[in-house]
């Protein structure tokens, strides 16, 4: 168990919680809605680490931050009212779900495998000199075990986290208290997908109309607080294989060799040393990999239930579900 570090608000505690998220460690931090659990978004193995430290057990897309709209821009693609609530609410509590801009550079895995992002320039002062000296997207969940109530102090982040994650930068208390607005911007009527620090009523009085609610089509989260398809891979799915069949592309996990093997279409190995954090980051990459091979079935090897493999498993499961 690694030693958190509480770290002060000052340039020595930036700097180092900085230093921290560059080298793909885990630093939670205060936002003006609660403090998040802030990871390298560009990096999947820093990411992964995430979902093990709050023992999510699916992998749902995180909210990716940055320091400013310009940045925000690199990453999603905004259309006329997008821009117009990203000019009208940032930096604040409000998170805007777009599609992935060619210039994206946030993990498969922090986008949980999907072609849209979810981006937020929070308003709090140390949250935003954290981003500009990291100088790259950070996703960041509430800096709490999964299920239990998001923390507003670097106390609360302690209470849950201590010894799980590298360092807590103690900005005091978070002054709004619940999580940002979610809106999801991918075409149509704007649709609020979780209420939170910026109303309803000030979103519709800007864009001039009622906002669409509820959850899309599908089964999956799009972003946190509602449903919608996960990327799903063309071809279907083969769980817990014990062989590779000819013509499947194979998705191994492990040193132990499957019969049949050699006949593959394509062979990716998620972690030959058994790995389960890199076994997390390159998951969604290695679906797409294995899929644009033209196999009509994907065979997976057996992956353990216990820790990130939880997870794996879950969106495996997704993956291979009749549709």
């Amino acid at each position: 168990m690694r030693q958190t570090e509480r770290l002060a608000a000052d340039a020595a505690g930036l700097a180092q919680a900085a230093a921290i998220l560059r080298r793909g460690g885990l630093v939670a931090f205060p936002t003006e809605t609660v403090y998040g659990l802030g990871a390298d978004a560009t990096d999947a193995e820093a990411v992964a680490r995430i979902y093990a430290a709050k023992e999510r057990p699916s992998f749902n897309p995180l909210i990716a931050h940055v320091d400013s709209f310009e940045s925000a821009k690199k990453q999603g693609l905004f259309d006329e009212t997008a821009a117009r609530l990203a000019e009208a609410f940032w930096p604040g509590p409000l998170t805007l779900v777009v599609p992935v801009a060619p210039t994206c550079m946030i993990s498969d895995l922090a986008r949980a495998g999907l072609d849209s992002i979810g981006l937020r320039v929070p308003a709090h002062p140390l949250a935003h000199a954290l981003l500009e000296q990291t100088g790259r997207p950070v996703a960041a969940p509430s800096a709490n075990r999964s299920g239990r109530v998001s923390p507003t102090d670097a106390d609360h982040v302690l209470g849950d986290l201590d010894g799980r994650i590298d360092a807590v930068l103690d900005g005091g208390a978070a002054q709004v208290g619940v999580e940002s607005t979610i809106v999801s911007c991918l075409g149509g009527t704007p649709r609020l997908l979780r209420p939170g620090g910026v109303a309803r009523e000030a979103i519709e009085a800007l864009i001039g109309a009622k906002l669409e609610t509820g959850s899309e089509a599908g089964t999956n989260p799009l972003a946190p607080g509602m449903l919608a398809s996960h990327y799903a891979p063309r071809a279907q799915v083969r769980l817990n294989a014990t062989n590779i069949r000819p013509g499947e592309a194979a998705l191994l996990f492990g040193a132990e060799p499957l019969s049949g093997a050699e006949t593959a279409r394509a062979t990716l190995n998620l972690s030959k040393n058994g790995d389960l954090v890199e076994a997390a980051a390159h998951l969604f990459s290695y679906l797409r990999q294995l899929d644009a091979s033209g196999a009509a079935t994907i065979a997976v090897s057996s992956i353990p239930e216990t820790g990130l493999g939880e997870a794996i498993n879950d969106r495996l499961r997704r993956a291979a579900a009749e549709r």
